[in-house]
Order: C-alpha cells, then structure tokens, then sequence
C-alpha cells in the first residue's frame, strides 16, 4: 500500500524545471554593460579586462574563457547596442524603410560616447585585432539590415543585382561621415537627402 502510495505521489508531483540560462545570462549581460560603460567614458586604447571584469562584478577568467580577448568583447558589446531595439523595418516600401534605418543609425551614433568610439575603432584600426573586432561590428550590422533591400527587390523596388551593401553604405555612409568629420547634426531634412540619394544612385544601375 505504501508503495503504490508512493508511486501515486511521484507520478501527480512536478517535475523539477530546468533552469534557462539563468546565471549565464546575467553574467553576459552585466559584462557587455560594463565593456560599453567603460569603452564610452574612457575610450578603448586603455581599456583592460581587469577593468571590465571588476565593474561587471565577476572574474577576469570568466570573461577570458567566454570572449577570449579585449577586442573580441568589446565587438560584441558594440553589436549588441546597434542591434538593441532596431529590428529591421518591413513596412513593405523602401523609402520608408530606408528612412527608419537611418534614423535607428542616427540615434545609435548620437548617443554620448559613441562617436569617441567609432572614431578611436578606426584609428586603430591596424591593431590586427582591433581591425577584426571593427570588421566583425559592420558586418553583422549590414547582415541584420540588408533583408530591407532584398524584400524590395523581390518587390521589384530595386534591380536584381542591387547588392544590398552598398545600397546601405550609401545610406549610411554621409551620417557617419557628418556626425564624425562634419561635427554637424543630423536633422530631418538631411536624413531625408540620404534616402532620395540611395534610391536615385541604386534604382538607376
């Protein structure tokens, strides 16, 4: 009787649940937080993983078993916040998405920090690793916006050949360079020259 009563209450009891990450997560999270606070406020030439390791509040192990290296985090930290609430657009036209990725990239490069960071990645650029850790940032960038121009040229917006990179560095392209040469803002009407240049340069080939 007890047995069968045992059995009875193992069958109705729960299961215990897995835990999902958990730990892990938070861990992550907390590191790329700590890497972009410290990559904002102090620039990446003296940036160390001690630094990062002691603001995140782990250790240094932790970070050099998951990322490796200095650069290979701080990439990361980066696409994480270009990709943080810009999902790419799908309004089903073109020129309305092209004006929301250029918005999300404005806002993106007018954050406080954000530029310093852009231009520190390039000068550095021939530190093979810091070179790796910039190529590795634009090319997930591009990877996550170039559906809105392979929609549209399945919606015959846009010539079969259209190669969606380029159309995105012509869009994206005078931002960058007005905001970190011109040190000028960016307003509407600028945002709005951008699109009509990409779609009159990309629609014409």
């Amino acid at each position: 009787m007890d047995q069968q009563r045992t059995a009875e209450d193992s069958a109705s009891s729960p299961a215990p649940r897995k835990r999902t990450g958990g730990r892990s997560a938070r861990v992550r999270q907390a590191v790329l937080t700590a890497t972009l606070e410290q990559v904002i406020e102090h620039g990446i030439e003296g940036l160390t993983i001690g630094d990062i390791a002691a603001r995140a509040g782990v250790a240094e192990t932790t970070i050099y078993r998951r990322w490796g290296t200095r650069t290979t985090l701080i990439a990361e930290a980066l696409t994480e916040l270009a990709a943080a609430g810009n999902p790419a657009p799908d309004t089903g036209d073109l020129r309305t998405d092209l004006r929301i990725l250029a918005e999300q990239v404005t806002h993106l490069i007018e954050q406080p920090g954000i530029a310093r960071v852009v231009g520190t990645t390039v000068a550095l650029s021939s530190d093979p690793e810091v070179d790796t850790a910039r190529r590795r940032f634009w090319d997930e960038r591009f990877e996550k916006s170039s559906q809105v121009v392979t929609k549209a040229i399945a919606r015959g917006e846009l010539p079969e050949h259209t190669s969606p990179r380029e159309v995105l560095e012509t869009l994206s392209a005078p931002l960058y360079f007005r905001l970190l040469v011109g040190d000028k803002p960016i307003d509407e009407a600028f945002v709005a020259r951008c699109v009509d240049d990409t779609l009159a340069l990309h629609r014409e080939r």
